[in-house]
Order: C-alpha cells, then sequence, then structure tokens
C-alpha cells in the first residue's frame, strides 16, 4: 500500500498545534521530537519534520505529498501548489511598522525610504500594487530592531500581539498579508483517496472545535420555539422524561451562535442546559 508523506515544522510556532491536530485524528506516532521521520503506526503516513521554509518546495517537488504551513512562507516561495484546507491556527498578520516618532504619515512617504524585511518577494508586491518605491533591505531575523540601529526607515514583519513592535519603539502601520496554516498538497493530486481521506478526519476534527453539544429540558409544548434558535446540522433531536410534558433537546450548534442566543433560549422555556465539548463530527 501507498505511504504518505506530510511535512510539518521541526520547531517554532506551527508545530505544536500541527502535532496536536495530526494526533487528534487518530493518528499514533511517537519520538517526533528527536527525529527528522516519524512513521504513523496505525495509517500509511509518514511525518517529515522541516524548516518552515523548505516545506512548500518538498510538496511542490513530490517529496512530500503534503504539508502544513503558514500562507506567508508559500507566498514569499512562489512555489506552485494546491490550497487543501485551511486549519484556523497559526494566525498572524504581516505588518509595515515604523518608528512611534518620525515623518512617515501615509504609504506615499515610503517612496525613498529603506524598509527592513525577511520576506522580500511579498513586500516588493506589496509596494508595486500601492506604486511605493522604495528600498528593500533583506534581514533573516531581528527586523525589528533594523529602525534603531540605523538599518532602514521602517520594517515589514509578521505581527501576532504587538508586543515586540512595542518594545522596540515601533508602532503597526499597514497589514500587508494576512496569513493562518494551510494544509497544501502537490497540484493533480488532490483526489488521492488516501488524501482525501486525512482531509476528512481534519475536517471533522476541525468541526468540532468550532462547535458544542447542547442538551436542554423544556416543556413540550416550547419546543416549536426552541427548535428555531437552535441551527443544528440537521434538526434537534427531542426526547421524553419521565416528567409528563417535559421533553430533553439535544443539539449540534456552532458556539458561536449558542453563546448569542442563550438568553432567547431561556426566554422560551430551556431549562438544564448543558453544553459539552465534541471530539468529532463526520458528515
Amino acid at each position: 500500500m501507498k505511504t504518505l508523506k506530510i511535512a510539518i515544522q521541526k520547531s517554532g510556532r506551527l508545530n505544536e498545534k500541527s502535532v496536536e491536530l495530526l494526533k487528534n485524528c487518530g493518528l499514533s506516532f511517537e519520538n517526533y521530537k528527536s527525529s527528522l521521520i516519524s512513521p504513523v503506526s496505525n495509517f500509511p503516513l509518514e511525518i517529515l519534520f522541516l524548516r518552515d521554509d523548505d516545506i512548500p518546495e518538498y510538496v511542490q517537488d513530490g517529496i512530500a505529498d503534503l504539508g502544513i504551513v503558514g500562507e506567508n512562507v508559500i507566498c514569499e516561495t512562489e512555489v506552485e501548489v494546491a490550497y487543501l484546507q485551511r486549519l484556523g491556527f497559526g494566525k498572524c498578520t504581516l505588518k509595515l511598522a515604523i518608528p512611534n516618532k518620525g515623518d512617515i504619515q501615509a504609504l506615499a512617504d515610503l517612496n525613498g525610504k529603506a524598509i527592513a524585511t525577511s520576506y522580500p518577494v511579498i513586500l516588493g508586491k506589496f509596494l508595486k500594487d500601492n506604486n511605493v518605491e522604495a528600498e528593500i533591505r533583506t534581514i533573516s531575523g531581528s527586523v525589528e530592531i533594523s529602525p534603531g540601529l540605523g538599518l532602514a526607515d521602517a520594517i515589514c514583519d509578521i505581527v501576532s500581539t504587538g508586543g515586540t513592535l512595542k518594545s522596540n519603539g515601533l508602532k503597526p502601520f499597514g497589514d500587508v498579508l494576512s496569513s493562518e496554516a494551510v494544509l497544501i498538497g502537490r497540484k493533480g493530486e488532490e483526489e488521492d483517496p488516501l488524501i482525501q481521506e486525512l482531509i476528512q478526519r481534519i475536517q471533522s476534527v476541525l468541526r468540532a472545535k468550532e462547535t458544542k453539544y447542547v442538551v436542554l429540558n423544556a416543556e413540550r409544548k416550547n419546543v416549536d420555539e426552541i427548535k428555531t434558535l437552535l441551527p443544528g446540522i440537521k434538526s434537534p433531536t427531542v426526547v421524553p422524561l419521565a416528567e409528563e410534558g417535559w421533553v430533553a433537546i439535544h443539539t449540534v450548534i456552532p458556539e458561536k451562535d449558542f453563546w448569542s442566543r442563550i438568553n432567547q433560549l431561556k426566554a422560551a422555556g430551556a431549562q438544564g442546559i448543558v453544553v459539552m465539548p465534541i471530539e468529532k463530527i463526520i458528515l
């Protein structure tokens, strides 16, 4: 039987979440912290642990069938790969940032300035699209210290919380690219049965993270009104209780919908509301 290969970060901000996702898909593997390759014992899959910059090219060239990597890396390396599934973690923004004290007020003020970045390809496209002519200075690390050292007038870097910018006397100036972790594959091989099975597992885990299993009690006369407030996967399950005229209503709903409707449910007669996490949802 064919064995798939999936490449994920060896270390970095996406490593732990990628490992967690694969384990939640029911995949069993060990020693991933001490090895570059880890076989999965209960699915035809090998996990490759690589530098994030290498993952897109490994997938493009067919060395790996799949990869988990940030969109920013894909855009910077300009590879040809298929986007198979957005994963909802590793969200960040590639931003322009400028010194708190300076004369830059608008994008046009960057003309003739020097901008330090680890993402020259993405930044170059952004500047071209906005008709800005600035010098791009490529720096592999610690981009945020460049203005303080006189190496650049502004920076373009990944920002998650903004704490690093603030500690270096910088402030966000503009968004260049929004990014999150994505599952990628080699173009033309998206319909491979094993790949589709793994995608199905991943999707079931992602759905479960966004939804809750809800059980509540209500008088039978209030069921119709309560059902209109519970947009489940299909329709709620209604089970009679031992007490005459009362039922238990079971459903699965998006967590964001539940919290916006809880007062409406209580007003409609819902009682004893229990909210539980879900491990997987398979459609």
